[in-house]
């Protein structure tokens, strides 16, 4: 027997001020292009949301007013295995835990169709998500499939309650979820989705995502935490990478493709640690404001979904593949990328590393701190006119390429003729072999350590080697 819940939840939320975003390669993300969340950019009031995995639908109005409704509500401590949760009403859910005690689902059939208009209360708070946890419940799921086939549909919802207040405390719901297979197809459709200081602990999933806007792995406004151990995570769709923050993220161990879009988008004060893990994407169609193609995609889309401040990608061992376009992007926010003992396989003809330059959005500077720990690097490295680079190379890392502020963008426009600020430190065990001349604003340590191979460095203006 089908029981019917209906749950009132007011939650206010402030959205700063935002033009309307113009379409593009990227998206409102998460969203897509990157992939994260929803909601205005700089540039126009997306459709599709940011570059990467974030935003499907339009913006919601300042404060949200929802009504849940669930085939099957669990209001208090339980624990059930084998059972069939499902849902084809729009703006459903198939399952809803809102409770602040402990529940444990083992071996689930969730079926989640029909499709939600919902926009950001599909992003922001779970409306219509096949499996929704909130309340302050620790919920554990143990094996089982989650399928959902409509728009504005996550596979398994955590809601932490602060509204989607960025940097507020949530109020403890916790989803742990193991074993489990998960896949969605509609846009707007994240696989595990975390939202609202959330906190989601995965390991070994096989999540598969089709939809545009729709990360595997993904996170919208107020963020949270997220941890990954183990299993596959595959997106299909236009605006839909791999893993898309605005919340702390760690991955490891873990297998992440991108068939379409960025491998990985942060936005804002953000932050994705990989771990031995194997990353492929192959971005082929920029989407929401971004007009460069790239597999790390770092930016700042200034539409309220991620506080302003350093975003950081950390990748610790493993592979990262990138097929197509730029391996590393940052635009409009300030970087750290830290890359310690990563393969790195480049495999577009152009072979470029980093970029930092300007692109879809705007209100913030271009700031790339790229620091290689045991790393080997190849390729070009772009730094707009208006951009810096900090470089810095320790425990034996090697660079073998060029800095350059010559930069077109994926459709052609020129972006930097000039070369930026370039402040490069390598320690006594690094070095750094040139593939052409090379201009920077400032170079600390041993110049031995720089093989021009032929062309020429160039400090601050003059020629040292």
């Amino acid at each position: 027997m089908k029981h019917f819940l209906v749950l009132t939840l007011t939650v206010l939320f402030l959205f700063s001020s935002v033009n309307a975003f113009a379409q593009g390669p990227g998206g409102n993300p998460p969203g897509d292009p990157p992939a994260g969340g929803m909601g205005g950019g700089p540039g126009g009031n997306p459709p599709d949301g940011q570059p990467g995995g974030g935003g499907f639908g339009g913006p919601g109005g300042s404060s949200a007013d929802i009504d849940y409704t669930a085939g099957t509500e669990i209001t208090a401590a339980d624990t059930r295995e084998n059972e069939i949760y499902a849902s084809d009403t729009a703006d459903e859910s198939a399952l809803i835990v809102n409770t602040a005690d402990a529940v444990t689902i083992k071996n689930p059939t969730v079926t989640k169709t029909g499709d939600s208009d919902g926009g950001d209360n599909c992003n922001f708070y779970g409306l219509n998500a096949a499996l929704l946890v909130m309340g302050g419940s620790v919920t554990t799921i143990e094996g089982g499939v989650i399928t959902s086939d409509a728009d504005g549909a996550n596979g398994v919802f955590s809601y932490g309650g602060n509204g989607g207040q960025n940097g507020a405390a949530g109020d403890g719901t916790t989803v742990i979820i193991s074993d489990t297979v998960i896949t969605t197809t509609g846009d707007g459709s994240g696989g595990i989705m975390t939202t609202g200081g959330g906190i989601t602990q995965a390991s070994n999933l096989t999540v598969e995502t089709s939809g545009r806007s729709s990360a595997a792995i993904r996170t919208d406004r107020g963020g949270g935490t997220v941890t990954v151990d183990g299993g596959t995570y595959t997106t299909n769709g236009l605006g839909s990478p791999a893993i898309y923050s605005t919340a702390d993220i760690t991955v490891s161990n873990a297998t992440l493709v991108s068939n379409l879009s960025e491998g990985v988008c942060i936005e804002g004060k953000n932050t994705i640690t990989l771990n031995n893990c194997v990353m492929t994407a192959n971005n082929t169609k920029c989407n929401g404001n971004a007009t460069f193609f790239d597999t790390i995609m770092i930016y700042q889309s200034m539409s309220g979904d991620a506080d302003s401040g350093t975003s950081a990608f950390t990748m610790n061992g493993g592979k990262l593949v990138s097929r197509s376009g730029h391996m590393f992007h940052v635009t409009n926010t300030h970087a750290v990328i830290t890359l310690s003992g990563a393969e790195l396989v480049n495999e577009d003809a152009a072979g470029i590393l980093l970029s930092v330059c300007d692109d879809g959005w705007n209100g913030a500077d271009n700031i790339a701190d790229l620091n290689a720990i045991g790393q080997n690097l190849n390729g070009t490295i772009l730094v707009g006119e208006n951009s810096t680079l900090n470089l810095t190379l320790s425990e034996g890392s090697s660079f073998e390429g060029t800095v350059s502020g010559e930069i077109v963008n994926a459709k052609g426009n020129t972006v930097s003729t000039v070369v930026g600020t370039v402040n490069v430190t390598l320690d006594a065990d690094s070095t750094w072999t040139l593939t052409a001349d090379t201009y920077v604003t400032s170079f600390i340590g041993d110049i031995s350590n720089v093989n021009t191979n032929g062309y020429t460095l160039y400090v601050n203006g003059d020629a040292v080697k």
